[in-house]
């Protein structure tokens, strides 16, 4: 495992989760509540160990911030693994095929390797920093971007950040949307890789960025893809009032980022 390139590292993590995922579905899970409205399972946390557990065999010295272990490691490391064992937990428990297991490394330069993996497709969008990919079994596909579908996927999952003056939900209530676009409600950033890979044309979040082992896989996917990635106002993520605001192409991002700040701007 020590042999592996970053990316490789990232892509076999990701499958070792995926594997604890496709393995506990439809199984019955103990709930662990973490507030009044979120939760993980066990399956969660046993995805969790197996990317770890994959990642600490070949890097032992980097740190590692698992949703739900926390931050490992020395505090001092220079290279962190961002890991989402199961993002998309309640589409999960609610027995719907809808969840991603997402993988990036952090280092000085950024995310410079991520992975998310399908479990229940068998693919692995990933990506070494400079180009983007889908790997299926062996075989490894570009990812090429595209607005043709003008399907926009919303994250309507608290918290709302921006409330009042900015909620994913407004979105969908305003005529110039629906008239340009046609929503969708995936709850999970499985949908942030569908862009990258054309099979979504934008996607739009409210809420903070910074140091999200959520979002840091898909934002690595589609910057490496070619997709236009910013925060919610157009600023660079992870500054300003947040929020993730990424698109298969700039036409598409203009517009998107037109409906957005009308909201703020009232």
């Amino acid at each position: 495992m020590s042999t592996l390139t970053d990316a490789e590292l990232a892509i076999a993590g990701a499958r070792a989760g995926a594997a604890v995922v496709r393995a506990r579905y439809g199984t019955p899970l103990t709930r662990i509540e973490k507030s009044a409205t979120d939760f993980a399972t066990a399956a969660d946390i046993e995805a969790e160990r197996a990317v770890l557990d994959t990642l600490r065999a070949a890097r032992p010295d980097d740190a590692v911030l698992g949703e739900e272990g926390g931050r490992t490691g020395s505090v001092d490391a220079a290279r962190t693994w961002l890991v989402d064992p199961l993002c998309g937990t309640l589409n999960f428990a609610a027995r719907t095929q809808l969840v991603a297991v997402n993988v990036a490394l952090r280092a000085t330069a950024g995310v410079t390797a991520a992975a998310a993996a399908d479990p229940f497709t068998d693919e692995v969008f990933w990506t070494d920093g400079a180009g983007g990919y889908v790997r299926r079994g062996d075989a490894d596909e570009p990812l090429v971007p595209t607005a043709e579908s003008r399907i926009v996927d919303v994250n309507l999952d608290p918290p709302f950040a921006n409330a009042p003056a900015f909620r994913g939900v407004d979105l969908l209530a305003d005529e110039r949307f629906v008239a340009r676009f046609r929503p969708r409600v995936v709850s999970t950033t499985l949908a942030v890789a569908w862009v990258a890979a054309g099979r979504r044309a934008a996607y739009v979040t409210d809420g903070p960025l910074v140091d999200t082992v959520h979002f840091a896989a898909g934002v690595a996917l589609c910057r490496a893809a070619g997709a236009v990635v910013t925060g919610l106002l157009g600023q660079p993520p992870e500054t300003g009032v947040g929020g993730l605001l990424v698109a298969a192409d700039a036409e598409t991002h203009a517009e998107l980022l037109a409906l957005v700040r009308d909201r703020f701007t009232g």
